[in-house]
């Protein structure tokens, strides 16, 4: 498992709140998949909407846009929301933007903490979002949710602490 301490520089440099509001690291590094399909559930593939079709991503239009991802995730059953608060029986996912270009989705799981994957980094599980707005993923711009499929298994996170998390 990784440790806090190597994403130390990078939250100082991209995440400049994120050591403040805490967070845990819940995998190890892989580039096998992203932030965008670790919010849709996908642990198998890297998803980016490119025009020449190389990278793995399921919808059209294949634009990193902000109205192209709320588009690709209302195909998964999610739908606009006004906020992140925990709504029992509803997952929910907040998208990051920098101006309408997508930065990054984070997850949040059963027990109402948030889980994001950073890049090809490491997962990890942080209680708020705004920790990782800054020059790296920009701002929060957009919830979404959808009904627990019953089938499905509600996700958790696991993992180290870092030194100041509120976990």
């Amino acid at each position: 498992m990784a440790s806090a301490r190597a994403l130390e520089g990078l939250s100082t440099l991209y995440f400049p709140h994120l050591e403040a509001y805490g967070y845990r690291v819940t995998s190890n590094r892989t580039s096998r998949y992203n932030c965008i399909a670790w919010a849709a559930g996908d642990n198998k593939n890297w998803c980016w909407p490119d025009r020449e079709r190389e990278v793995y991503c399921p919808t059209e239009p294949r634009k990193a846009t902000r109205s192209a991802f709320i588009k690709a995730f209302r195909t998964l059953g999610y739908e606009v929301c006004s906020s992140g608060r925990p709504e029992h029986g509803l997952e929910k996912i907040a998208l990051f933007f920098d101006g309408d270009e997508p930065r990054h989705a984070a997850r949040q799981l059963a027990n109402g903490t948030w889980t994001s994957k950073l890049g090809p980094d490491e997962d990890i599980a942080h209680v708020d979002l705004e920790a990782l707005e800054g020059p790296g993923y920009g701002r929060i711009g957009c919830f979404m949710r959808r009904p627990w499929k019953p089938h499905a298994r509600r996700p958790t996170a696991r993992g180290r602490r870092s030194r100041r998390s509120r976990f």
